[in-house]
């Protein structure tokens, strides 16, 4: 899937990116990774996020709101992880998962990228 690796791979030109993968919440796997470190492994990430996602579809359901979620946001003490569904029907069931180092974030910016990179990619 070579969109998908250009997609991937201009998610890390972001600032202050550390890694990013596209996901499918169905299953938990990644589809494609790009970046990460020894102790920051984004298949774990990827797989722990899907459970993330999958609940809150839940809560929304049983709530009744039936609003897409554009995204979420994680806020940790120097990081952010922003997971962003798909939309449309060749999107459904996957998300992007992005994890920033928040020193280096521009949070406002990089929502606005993500949500350019995932307009771009066809998967």
């Amino acid at each position: 899937m070579p969109e998908m690796d250009v997609a991937l791979k201009d998610a890390m030109q972001i600032d202050g990116a550390i890694g990013v993968a596209l996901v499918d919440y169905t299953s938990g796997m990644a589809l494609g990774i790009a970046g990460g470190t020894k102790e920051f492994d984004l298949s774990v990430a990827a797989a722990g996020n899907t459970d993330v996602v999958r609940s809150k579809l839940r809560a929304m359901e049983m709530l009744g709101i039936r609003e897409g979620i554009e995204d979420m946001l994680i806020t940790l003490e120097n990081q952010y992880h922003l997971i962003r569904p798909l939309k449309g029907r060749q999107g459904e069931g996957l998300f992007l998962y992005l994890a920033l180092a928040k020193s280096r974030a521009n949070l406002a910016m990089a929502r606005h990228q993500l949500k350019r990179i995932e307009s771009n990619l066809d998967v």
